[in-house]
């Protein structure tokens, strides 16, 4: 097996209950995938083909198991999606042997996993969520409306920049405070600055 001496010393320093758990993913993972490489990622053991496949961890009180691309499998079974939401890994909080599937199972998924790889099978990118900005608050609006070149531009900033100058007016802690930031905003904003202008490399 091509077994990582660190991996060694992680089920070594385990808690006793994990040892057993631990030992018995490691010896499935080598069964279904002969070629499958050790390694030691983020603190905890991980098995590569290809790329990352999958990983194990051991807590306090309970193990982990998961898939690289978990999202990307059948799962047959239906067992990851619900288990993946009590802790972390994809099969719950494992305490004993016995919170695992059948090794028949386990290894059916083992052998997905390492296809995905083998295929160059890849996870869709992660989709940026976008905040909006604040609401405007209404001195702020009627301020800007005051000045077409400001509103035209505020309008243009990414919610982003919207919601830099939105907080930095908002939370001014007096009122006297605030009236000059929003001089200073209307300002820069008709100039076409950004809230952080002076600090922009150029």
């Amino acid at each position: 097996m091509n077994t990582d001496k660190r991996v060694d010393a992680y089920v070594t320093r385990s808690a006793p209950f994990a040892k057993p758990i631990l030992k018995h993913i490691r010896e499935l993972v080598h069964k279904a995938v002969p070629d499958v490489e050790e390694t030691m990622k983020w603190s905890f053991p991980h098995f590569d083909h290809h790329g990352m496949m999958c990983s194990m961890a051991a807590f306090k009180e309970h193990c982990a198991f998961g898939f690289w691309k978990a999202s990307l499998m059948s799962d047959p079974k239906k067992i990851l999606g619900e288990a993946a939401k009590s802790a972390m890994g994809h099969f719950g909080r494992i305490t004993s042997l016995k919170d695992l599937p059948s090794d028949r199972v386990l290894i059916a998924y083992i052998k997905e996993a390492a296809k995905l790889n083998e295929d160059g099978v890849k996870l869709p990118p992660k989709s940026k969520s976008i905040k909006k900005a604040p609401k405007l608050p209404d001195y702020f609006f009627a301020a800007l409306k005051r000045n077409k070149n400001a509103l035209a531009t505020f309008n243009e900033f990414s919610p982003a920049c919207q919601r830099e100058y939105i907080e930095w007016v908002t939370e001014a802690k007096s009122e006297g405070t605030r009236e000059k930031r929003l001089a200073t905003a209307v300002e820069w904003i008709a100039e076409g600055r950004k809230r952080h202008w002076k600090y922009i490399r150029k």
